[in-house]
């Protein structure tokens, strides 16, 4: 049995033999978060995801944890404060991992409100946001044009700077980690392992679930069930036989990623050719581009060269390059479903002006609770409002001491860069990357990035990259082998990580180290598992 495998056979065998207060089924933002909450405060967990953790919507956003400014045109104004109050709180308890970044916005002429009016309401969302964040600034074109001579100011009447916050390294990573946090509160959590229907007998759910790796079936007890699986609520609500006041409509967002357009650390906005906000967003040495707004009738999306072109020629209409953007500038691409919450049957919506707010809906009688919606700004109140409403269906919710979420305290932190410093850890970083290792280590791992100081004060090869421009070393490898459940490849290259973001398929397929991760991750099933994974990025060509 390789490492990566062994936390997760236990607690297959755990979900088995154990009766559990809460099944969560979905291990997406509001799954994760949920079971963080609950594990945090000493409730008994359990956690299902069919695909891998933060595999659908949670791994396929902008990367941006902002407060909706968007809403304010729809008069949203008190989700828009219960946005910017998570986003304050996001910030506060996660300083090394969601930071402020500056928004560089262009306002072109004829569009529907005046340029001036566009930051009047910047200055308004400042202050909802309680002046956290730097003050917006009124630009000028032709001081836009001196920034940023990337942007085509022909057509632009002024724009306006403005604060939200991203997330340094991806979402899924961000996602991973309440997983991780509530395992180490003892939640019970399986990725590739599927609900085939559950049925409520006796005053709990007996869930009859498979595991996709194994192909075992067997049977998940526990008195309160949670329905997280974000797009596909509908679906699982429906072989539950639960009904629901509220239902999903979906919007298909797609990103494309580029090399670095900007060296500027900022988020270039505009509003795109249909008037919807349009982001180049920083990603390391790349730029994020997007996003499209299409409604769709089902979760399963995928990139089409309509969504390309579209993408494409906004960029190219909105920026001034050497030469334009084509599909062979196309590094990685990103697509995924908004599920936005609805209330009624049938008929159809505005789902232009739907907002990404939560509901959560409660059967009392069976002990169910549905998420639908939601973004991960939003996150840390999902989590508590499940545990309030997993408190009142008459489950125990022990009232620990301290957060459930949050980075570790300051003292800690402090030990770690003494210990890093005191053996010199940052000059061992890459070149090629444009972080010190410590900082990265203490972002990502928190108090576990102890163990790679112990890992490189035995050989410094461990703090070697392994696949080129991949910011990932030897012992951040095999820390993933032993604690982030990874089962297939893909699930490091492009979840725990964004090696396959960032990196085109061509220079990972020949990565020398490629083959060494697989060896540190999967053991005597490396070759097997290298050879899934080069088959998919064939596929994905």
């Amino acid at each position: 049995m390789s490492v990566t495998s062994s936390l997760r056979s236990t607690n297959l065998g755990k979900l088995r033999e154990q009766a559990f207060d809460v099944l969560i089924v979905g291990g997406g933002i509001n799954g994760a978060v949920s079971a963080a909450a609950l594990a945090g405060r000493g409730v008994k967990v359990a956690l299902i995801d069919r695909g891998d953790f933060a595999g659908g919507v949670s791994s396929n956003s902008s990367n941006l944890a902002w407060g909706g400014i968007k809403y304010l045109e729809s008069h949203e104004y008190l989700l828009v404060n219960k946005l910017c109050k998570s986003r304050n709180e996001l910030m506060r308890a996660y300083p090394s991992t969601v930071k402020e970044i500056r928004f560089f916005t262009t306002i072109q002429r004829g569009f529907r409100f005046w340029s001036f009016f566009v930051f009047l309401g910047s200055v308004l969302y400042w202050l909802m946001g309680r002046c956290v964040t730097r003050a917006p600034r009124y630009l000028t074109a032709r001081y836009i044009e001196e920034q940023e001579p990337e942007i085509n100011t022909s057509n632009a009447a002024g724009g306006l700077e403005y604060s939200d916050c991203y997330l340094y390294d991806n979402d899924s990573r961000f996602v991973f980690n309440f997983i991780r946090k509530s395992l180490n509160y003892g939640c019970i959590a399986a990725n590739y392992v599927t609900s085939e229907g559950a049925s409520f007998e006796g005053g709990q759910w007996h869930a009859r679930v498979r595991d996709l790796d194994g192909g075992d079936s067997f049977t998940v007890r526990a008195k309160v069930l949670v329905n997280a699986c974000g797009p596909y609520v509908d679906d699982y609500n429906r072989q539950l036989g639960i009904a629901t006041r509220h239902r999903h409509l979906f919007s298909k967002g797609i990103h494309l990623i580029v090399d670095q357009i900007t060296d500027n650390r900022r988020v270039l906005t505009f509003f795109a050719s249909d008037g919807r906000l349009f982001f180049l967003i920083p990603m390391g040495p790349k730029t994020c581009i997007g996003t499209t707004d299409t409604q769709v009738d089902s979760p399963q999306v995928a990139v089409t060269d309509e969504d390309r072109d579209f993408v494409l020629a906004n960029a190219n209409a909105l920026l001034d390059l050497e030469r334009p953007l084509t599909r062979d500038d196309i590094i990685a691409e990103r697509v995924g479903v908004r599920p936005l919450a609805v209330a009624g049957e049938g008929g159809t919506a505005d789902w232009v002006q739907l907002s990404r707010k939560h509901e959560i809906e409660v059967d009392e009688a069976r002990r169910h609770l549905s998420i639908f919606g939601g973004k991960l700004t939003d996150c840390l109140n999902v989590g508590e409002e499940v545990t309030d409403h997993v408190a009142r269906l008459g489950v125990l919710v022990p009232q620990r001491r301290g957060r459930w979420y949050g980075e570790p305290g300051r003292e800690l932190r402090e030990e770690f860069m003494l210990q890093a410093r005191l053996m010199n850890l940052d000059s061992l970083t890459d070149p090629s990357s444009p972080e010190p290792l410590s900082e990265r280590f203490w972002r990502r791992y928190g108090e576990a990035a102890f163990g790679l100081l112990e890992r490189i004060r035995e050989d410094t090869n461990n703090a070697k990259l392994i696949i080129r421009r991949a910011e990932y070393t030897r012992c951040e490898i095999e820390l993933a082998a032993r604690r982030e459940m990874i089962v297939r490849l893909e699930d490091f290259m492009r979840r725990r990580s964004k090696i396959e973001l960032v990196v085109r398929n061509g220079e990972i397929r020949e990565a020398p180290g490629l083959r060494e991760a697989c060896e540190i991750l999967f053991g005597d099933a490396a070759q097997e598992k290298l050879a899934e994974y080069l088959l998919s990025l064939r596929a994905d060509d």
